[in-house]
């Protein structure tokens, strides 16, 4: 079932620590539910981001000694699934932007103009800029990602606490190439959640 109330998708999605072990996601839902997360924007359309989704028990226990300070979403949830971002994006510029034109979204010398401009500003930038473009994109798509779950009936819990340096080598992720930004528990709740506080927007906002 899902859910088409915005505001209850929004103002009742929170963070969720211990799930129902008896939820399972068939991967063709699991699939659902990232194809609709990946509609999320992304810089110059290049979308960074990757998916490692571990939905076994031998995939988990690989995780576990990853995130010492989670192992219960891990040990509970229907699935954790990694996101890694893509250092080298730009190598699908031209499969993207030529499927694009194909479908009659964006004329041929758009995309030419976009592979001559773009494309050598990303091969080019540093290990830094690129870290922080695909952080910030593969962000943007998380969040989607988990109002996409709650829409769906399902629970999240962001995670950013884990081996950074070790998580891809180990789910056998080239680790030159894409940087782990963060894990999405998802499944479904096994507790009323308390729900949390957030400043008010005319606490923290300024007009000029």
């Amino acid at each position: 079932m899902k859910n088409n109330n915005f505001e209850d998708v929004v103002y009742n999605r929170t963070s969720i620590k211990v799930f129902d072990e008896n939820i399972k996601i068939d991967r063709e839902e699991m699939l659902e539910m990232l194809n609709k997360a990946v509609k999320a924007p992304s810089s110059v359309n290049l979308q960074p981001w990757r998916f490692v989704v571990v939905d076994t028990p031998e995939g988990k226990d690989i995780l576990r000694p990853l995130i010492r300070f989670n192992t219960r979403q891990n040990d509970t949830s229907a699935a954790m699934i990694v996101l890694f971002g893509d250092m080298q994006c730009y190598q699908k510029a031209e499969d993207i932007y030529s499927r694009a034109v194909e479908k009659g979204l964006m004329p041929e010398n758009i995309k030419q103009e976009l592979m001559g401009m773009f494309v050598p500003f990303y091969e080019n930038a540093s290990k830094q800029k690129m870290n922080d473009i695909v952080k910030i994109d593969t962000s943007l798509m998380a969040m989607q990602l988990m109002l996409v779950a709650r829409a769906y009936g399902y629970d999240t819990n962001a995670i950013g606490g884990f081996e950074e340096d070790k998580i891809a080598e180990a789910l056998g992720v080239d680790p030159e190439r894409y940087v782990p930004v963060m894990i999405i528990a998802i499944g479904k709740a096994n507790y009323q959640s308390h729900g949390s506080i957030r400043l008010d927007a005319e606490e923290i906002t300024t007009f000029k």
